[in-house]
């Protein structure tokens, strides 16, 4: 395996456990206070529904939407990274970086930490904008 596919292999997967402890992150407040908005569910508890999701779980939910508007953005650029066979050299900086700035933009989105969930989430964008110019200048090269 090369250097891109390594790389990208393991933001891959730290990205899906970051994904899957949102996840785990909501059911523990779900089912720590036996508080549930599907009807299935509260019944299962022998609870009533409550009309909105807890806080916490509003929170993950935003922090898990956000997710879904820029992680799957990294998967096909950095498959095209590897496609064109952009610059090994910047990969680890690029996909651990983006990695990275995730993790902390969900952790600062819990804890409602604002400008760091910004900043964040800039850092992110930026590493994006970072894999198209060497995926242009990969192109530009061949």
């Amino acid at each position: 395996m090369d250097d891109i596919g390594y790389w990208y292999a393991i933001s891959a997967v730290v990205l899906f456990f970051k994904m899957f402890a949102i996840s785990l992150y909501q059911g523990y407040h779900r089912i720590g206070k036996r508080a549930f908005t599907t009807p299935e569910d509260a019944k299962f508890a022998g609870r009533t529904p409550l009309n909105e999701e807890l806080a916490p779980v509003q929170r993950a939910a935003n922090a898990w939407r956000n997710d879904l508007e820029n992680i799957p953005i990294f998967f096909i650029l950095g498959v095209a990274y590897a496609w064109v066979g952009a610059s090994p050299d910047a990969v680890p900086w690029l996909f651990m970086t983006f990695t990275i700035a995730r993790i902390l933009h969900t952790v600062f989105y819990l804890m409602a930490m604002q400008p760091w969930r910004t900043v964040a989430y800039g850092v992110g964008i930026l590493t994006l904008i970072g894999m198209c110019w060497q995926i242009v200048t990969a192109l530009m090269w061949q």
